[in-house]
């Protein structure tokens, strides 16, 4: 199915095309059945000129877009591919040893060990996916109760320590006693997640995230983590917020993802009258992501 932009751009394109159809045949009258003057059929000349250099123009743009849009998406295709193909293979691979082969008692909790959390990975990827249709399908308001969200943050920390086996000092968060606001208890929390696996993901082996929530403005209860990553330039702060999208270079080819976590971080929060932004000094800086939701009054 065409999406709504998508078909307003289609829609103006048919315009634009229409509009030049019917100045041409305006000039063809002037210029052969009506005969206006010289002057008159220049000055429509220079308009149909322009109106032909304008149309090139975006329809070029609208070219570029939906070339750019079907890479991420084959990007995207990829991406997911690889999210899904890999944890289904470890665990038949795991399986098939445990049923054709004596374990000892050691190996075998440590095999159950890696199939339960590939299951979670392979469970997280597909959540993630249908997570991002329906905020995108935008089909139903938030289903909003009070939350207080430093005992989420203070959840996401432990589920992001367990998820990616680090250590407890690789994620400092000092948590506030209460910071309420009214939110999908679990939009809120995957928001909060994608931002934690997203710091630890790009941190590289030696992660150092500091997690923070207070409140900004007088009026927000703000999450703000901070990494030791490889930074962003400044023109990609805000490309990495769109969906699909994923920063180019060697460490971000390495980082294995879906390109939807951030776009989910960014819609969870307007979708709660909220905000989300990235802050980062430049590559090889580190970053800092900040998601504000509006303080229950």
């Amino acid at each position: 199915m065409i999406g709504s932009g998508r078909k307003k751009s289609i829609a103006f394109f048919i315009a634009l095309g229409a509009g030049m159809i019917l100045v041409a045949l305006l000039l063809y009258l002037g210029g052969v059945v009506l005969n206006w003057r010289d002057g008159i059929r220049l000055f429509f000349g220079i308009v149909l000129l322009a109106v032909i250099i304008a149309g090139v123009a975006l329809n070029t743009i609208f070219l570029v877009r939906e070339i750019r849009r079907n890479e991420q998406h084959d990007a995207f295709i990829n991406a997911v591919t690889h999210e899904l193909k890999t944890p289904i293979a470890s665990i038949r691979l795991y399986a098939e040893t445990l049923q054709t082969r004596a374990v000892d008692e050691a190996k075998r909790k440590e095999f159950y060990r890696i199939i339960l959390q590939d299951s979670d990975r392979l469970l997280s990827t597909i959540e993630q996916i249908l997570r991002t249709g329906r905020i995108g399908a935008n089909t139903r308001p938030p289903n909003i109760s009070p939350v207080n969200l430093p005992d989420i943050v203070s959840e996401s920390v432990l589920r992001a320590r367990v998820l990616h086996n680090i250590p407890n000092e690789a994620i400092r968060y000092q948590p506030l006693e209460k910071l309420q606001i009214l939110g999908d208890l679990d939009e809120v929390r995957a928001a909060v997640s994608n931002l934690l696996d997203n710091a630890i993901k790009y941190s590289g082996s030696n992660a150092r995230v500091v997690v923070e929530t207070g409140m900004a403005d007088g009026k927000y209860a703000s999450v703000r983590v901070t990494d030791n990553g490889p930074g962003i330039p400044e023109p990609e702060l805000k490309r990495i917020f769109k969906r699909f999208y994923r920063m180019s270079g060697p460490l971000a080819t390495r980082v294995k993802g879906t390109g939807l976590g951030l776009f989910i971080v960014r819609s969870v929060a307007r979708r709660h009258g909220g905000r989300a932004w990235a802050e980062s000094a430049g590559p090889g800086r580190g970053s800092t992501f900040v998601l504000q939701f509006p303080l229950a009054k």
